[in-house]
Formats: C-alpha cells, structure tokens, sequence
C-alpha cells in the first residue's frame, strides 16, 4: 500500500469524530425528550387528581359495554350492513360471538353475531326453546333488571318472552330480527333511549354446549359523557389534547386539540430534514394512525398499562410535517381502583427542529474538517512520495553508475528527517564512489607494480637456465618445472598487460568524440564485415526502414558489436543461427544481439558485464587466457551513450540475448 492511501486511511479515521458527535445529539435529544415526558407525566397526574377530587363521572370499574354514537341511520333488519363503520371496534360476546351496540337521538340498538356451523332450532314461546339455541338478554335500570329470551326457528321477525316479572320502568314486549345462514346467526333490535338503561346483560346458549340456559351477567353502560367533556374542559391545558378513557381504552372524554406552532419560513423543516430526524436521530417514533382523533377506542399498550396503574408516554409522528406528538398515559384512581385512563396528547417542532439544526451543523462542520484534514494530509503526503522518489531515483542513477554520484544528491540541504537521509545517502555514496574510483585504478596501480617483479622473475629463470645448460647440470626432471614456472610468468604477464589495457580502453572510451551518425549504416555496416566470420552459423539482420540519427561514437558502438559478436559466435553451434536488431526507441536506440546456445545461469546474470569475469572454459597450459573483459568494455560503451547493457534468456529456453540501450551523448557547449 502507497504511503498516500496509508495517509488517506489514517484520516478517515477522523469519521470517529462525526460518529461520536451523532451519538451525543442523540443522546441529548433523549435527554430532552424524557425532560418533555416527565413534565407532560407530572400535569397529567394533576389533572387526574382533579377530576377524583371534583367527582367528576367516571365509569365503574371491571367490565363494561360502551356504546357507540350511530354513524348513520340504522334500520332493524337483521343484516349488518348498517354497522360497518361500526365493526372495527365490535366487543366480545363470550367465545362464539361479538357485540355492537349504537344510540342516536331516540333509540338504543343491539346487533349480535353468533357464530355457529350446528343449530337446535324453536321459538320462543316453544315449551322446550330453553333447551334450543337462544339469547337471554338482560336490561337494568336503577338497580332493577329484566331478562328475556330471544329464540327463533326461522328467519325473521321475533318476539321476545319474558324471563322474569314486570319491572317498572322496563318493557313487557321486545321484538327483535333475527337472520342466519350457515355460518351462524344474527340478531338485531333496538329499546327506545327514555328507558334510561344503565345496565345491560347478554349471554349465548349453545345447545350442543350445555349450562344454564338462563344464566347471565350483567355490565354497566357507558357512553362518550358531556358532563365528562365539560369537567375535563375546565382543567385542559393550552395546546394539548386531552382524552379520558375507560380502562378497556373506550373514549369516555376529550377536550382541547393538538395545536402545532406555526412554522416560520426558516423553521419549517423540508423532507430531507425530516428523513435526516427519523432516519439518524428519532428513537421509537410510532405511526400516527392508532392515535386518530375520531376512534371510540384507543386499544395500545401504553393505555393498558396506564389501566394496571402505571404511567406511560410515547413520542409518534404528528400530523403536520417534521412535528412529533408527546403522548402521557396515567391512570385515573378513585377508592384504590382504576376507573380510568387520562391521556394527554402535545405536539412540537422544537425536539426535531432543534436536533435537526444540531446534528446538520455537526455533520457540516465535521465533513469540513475532515475534507480539509484529508486534503492536508493528501498534499503531505504526496510531496513526501515526491521527495521518496527523488532519494530513490537518485540512488538508483548512482547503483547504474557503480555507486558514483551523478550531480549533487538531492535534498540535502532539507533540515527535517529526509534531508537527514539525503545526507547520510550522499556520505554514503561518496564512501562507495570513492572505493569504487579505487577499485577502478588499482589495475593500473597493480600492473605498474608487477612489471618490475615479473621482469625479476622472468630474467632470474632465463639466467638460471643458462647457468645449468653452460654446466650441463640440470637434471632430467627439472625441466618440467622450468616450462611450467615459464609458462606462469608469463600468464601473470598476459594478465598484467590485459589490466593496464582496460584502464587505457576506459581512458579510450571517456575520451571519445562523438558526432551525429546513422545507426542503420553503423549496424549494416558491421553486419557485412561478420558475415565472413560467421561460417557456417547463419547470421540474420533486422533494420528500421527509417534512419536512426544519433548524436555518439560510432567507433565505440563498432568496438561494442565485435565484442558481442565475439562472444555470441564462441557459444554458437556450427549450424546456428545469430540475430542482430537494430530498433528505434522513444529515448534513443535499441541494438539487440541473439544467438542459439546455452542459456545464461541465474546467479551470472548480473556480473556478466564486470571487468575479468568470463563463462568460458579455463584454457589449458599454455593457450592465451580470456581475461572476460570484452563484455565489460561493451557495458562501459552503453554508460557512456547515457544506456546500460543487458543480457537475458531467450523466452523459448533456445538461446541468449544481449541488449544495447543507448541515449546518445551530451552535446559539448563551445
């Protein structure tokens, strides 16, 4: 990994710092939202307490019916088509069936479902029709109450027969419509509302059940109570909603609506705000749709818990965009029982304006930061990758050069840690450049000294070897060892000569001049002249069409060639082929030698073109040396035409090739 993207990832580690700000606007809008709760909580419980003390009329406690306001005009007919606005909120009638009771102006209606697949049928003024199916229905007026029996044996009009004696107030005659079909049936009627019923009792017998055929419990009546609406009235607080309900949730009461500030131009959230409050920062915002204003019944969770006595609030979505609804459900307890359930209801725009304003600037300024911390470090970063690249550049130049300087190094006047090491490198290449200058001359060095010791040794041998001919003394077996030390001599001679010519051939080659000449003519050129040399290898010769203009030595490109060209043919079958390829590149000129024959060992690659290094076989005793300085001498061309040599196995494993990379050298300012 670049140290560019490593400096890129250590600053998106700066997204810590949005996150922990996000995580702390939550929390102070939680913070902010149970500040809100417990204030709402404390003026319900207030009002609560009022309504006990001002005995205000709530219903009784335990189970109840509640009866709801028509909707619309009801006709008795037995079909529940009249009662669909009222079906969502039906009540259980024991396991088999539901119960919808309604009044409008002058009636009290009942409709009840029964649900049944196997019917024992008769009327009810059968002698058996207790032991058929049948309703018993019971009203109750101040205490009193009168059950009768609702029984049919076909569809249609019924007529009720009293269970108990004439009660005052309650009537002797109740007819009633009944309907069925095969999945039960359904009975409706309607009392008139003067009767003033404060109690009603309903029970369904099922004759393949069994039980008391005239049991059943009466339940108290309760209905939406003006007088209720009014006392709640008196003690409503500005801009909240109150509801009073009965424990099973039953709207008994409700005063006051939710007044929503109105909203300035500034203020007004847009839809990207309000997905940014509800998406990032709201926390369990319920749906608005179970809390409609216009329902008989609010059957939620925190109503039944307010119902068990203990308080409870709920934040939802409001009506108007980017509101939220606070909701504060406490029980209403009078004699130590719950009697019903006050719920307050208050809506805002602070809560979500004020974490939207909060967690907006936050995140603004966060991403600013960081886009700017980014862009710091990516500039920093990116000059230190430059001055990296310059340092490696530069000892790259000097590693091609044998650890020789090219120019001053750079950076080393840089007073931070990279000019230190520009410094320690430049020291450092100045240590091994000079060793290298060193190692450079000491062929000179040494072959200067040698010549005095060789010529020592050479002329003590001939002198002693006259000496034991004039004496005709010398030994039979001595004459071995005579030739043999011969022959040493002068091999230490070949040598010594071969040193001080590489240090003339360097001098040679510094001091070349050089001119503008056609490489294609310089390569033809030496092309013809090996073709004779090459015998029976064929010998191939590959040229641009176009000239190759070049500013060098053509003399030194010639000397390089026959070195190559030497060498190539010294490891060429007889029947071999050679490939000699001139080709023009973006920065110079490229001249390509291949031959068939043995491919190169991996650990020679990189010293093939070292002075005194050779992989031809060792000569015998007596046959002139390869002292390995012919490649070593093409290296030294290539360096001055600003190139390097090369050499590298042929991709199909058949032979060799040795590559000349060449530049041109400098013009020389006059």
């Amino acid at each position: 990994m670049t140290l560019r993207r490593k400096l890129l990832l250590v600053a998106l580690c700066t997204l810590a710092l949005p996150v922990a700000g996000w995580l702390y606007v939550r929390q102070m809008e939680t913070l902010l939202r149970e500040g809100q709760a417990q204030a709402l909580t404390a003026s319900a419980r207030a009002m609560a307490r009022s309504l006990v003390v001002t005995d205000a009329p709530l219903p009784p406690s335990g189970p109840l019916w509640y009866v709801q306001e028509a909707a619309n005009p009801i006709t008795v007919d037995g079909y529940g088509d009249d009662w669909a606005p009222l079906t969502p909120w039906s009540q259980p009638l024991d396991k088999r069936g539901k119960l919808l009771l309604a009044e409008d102006a002058d009636w009290l209606y009942l409709y009840v479902d029964v649900r049944t697949t196997q019917r024992t049928r008769a009327d009810a003024d059968d002698p058996g029709a207790l032991r058929a199916d049948h309703l018993v229905l019971s009203l109750g007026k101040g205490g009193q109450s009168r059950r009768y029996l609702l029984a049919s044996a076909a569809p249609g009009l019924l007529t009720a027969r009293p269970l108990d004696p004439p009660v005052d107030g309650l009537p002797s005659l109740l007819t009633a419509q009944w309907q069925e079909d095969g999945s039960g049936y359904r009975v409706e009627l309607r009392v008139p509302r003067n009767l003033g019923l404060d109690a009603l009792g309903l029970a369904i017998y099922d004759a393949g059940s069994g039980g008391d055929p005239m049991a059943v419990q009466s339940r108290p009546l309760v209905t939406y109570s003006p007088p209720l609406t009014h006392e709640l009235g008196q003690l409503a607080l500005d801009g909240v909603q109150a509801r009073v309900l009965a424990p099973q949730g039953w709207l008994l009461a409700r005063t006051g609506h939710l007044a929503t500030p109105a909203a300035t131009a500034g203020d007004q959230p847009g839809w990207f705000a309000a997905l940014v409050y509800r998406s990032l920062l709201a926390n369990q915002v319920e749906d608005a749709e179970p809390w409609t204003q216009d329902v008989p019944r609010l059957d939620v969770d925190e109503v039944r818990q307010a119902s068990e006595g203990r308080p409870a609030t709920l934040w939802r979505q409001g009506e108007a965009r980017g509101s939220v609804v606070l909701a504060a459900a406490v029980p209403i307890e009078r004699e130590g029982q719950v009697r019903g359930v006050l719920l307050l209801e208050q809506a805002s725009r602070a809560v979500p304006l004020l974490a939207n304003r909060a967690l907006l600037g936050l995140l603004l300024t966060s991403f600013s930061v960081l886009l700017v911390a980014g862009a710091i470090l990516l500039i920093f970063a990116t000059r230190l990758s430059i001055r990296l690249g310059r340092l490696r550049d530069a000892a790259e130049r000097a590693q091609l050069n044998d650890g020789r300087l090219d120019g001053p190094f750079p950076m080393t006047g840089a007073e931070d840690e990279i000019g230190d090491l520009a410094r320690s490198f430049a020291r450092l290449f100045e240590v091994v450049g000079g060793y290298t200058d060193y190692l450079r001359t000491l062929a000179s060095k040494l072959s200067h000294e040698l010549n005095t010791p060789l010529a020592i040794v050479k002329s003590s041998l001939d002198n002693l070897e006259h000496a034991l001919q004039a004496q005709h003394a010398m030994p039979p077996d001595a004459q071995p060892y005579l030739l043999r030390a011969r022959d040493g001599v002068a091999r230490l001679g070949t040598l010594v000569r071969a040193m001080s010519e590489a240090s003339r051939m360097e001098r040679a080659i510094a001091a070349a001049e050089p001119e503008d000449v056609d490489l294609v003519a310089v390569v033809r050129g030496c092309s013809e002249a090996y073709r004779p040399l090459a015998g029976t290898r064929r010998l191939e010769t590959v040229l641009p069409a176009a000239p190759v203009v070049m500013h060098c030595a053509p003399e030194l490109i010639a000397q390089a060639l026959d070195k190559l060209f030497d060498n190539a043919l010294s490891f060429t079958p007889e029947q071999g082929w050679l490939r000699l390829t001139l080709r023009a590149t973006q920065h110079g000129a490229e001249i390509e030698l291949a031959n068939q024959g043995p491919p190169l060992p991996a650990a020679m690659q990189g010293r093939l073109f070292d002075s005194l290094v050779s992989l031809r076989d060792k000569a015998t005793p007596g046959d002139a040396p390869h002292l390995g300085l012919g490649l070593y001498v093409v290296r030294l061309v290539a360096e001055r035409h600003g190139g390097v040599a090369m050499a590298s196995n042929l991709a199909d494993g058949r032979g060799v090739a040795f590559t000349l990379q060449l530049r041109g050298m400098p013009r020389q300012r006059l």
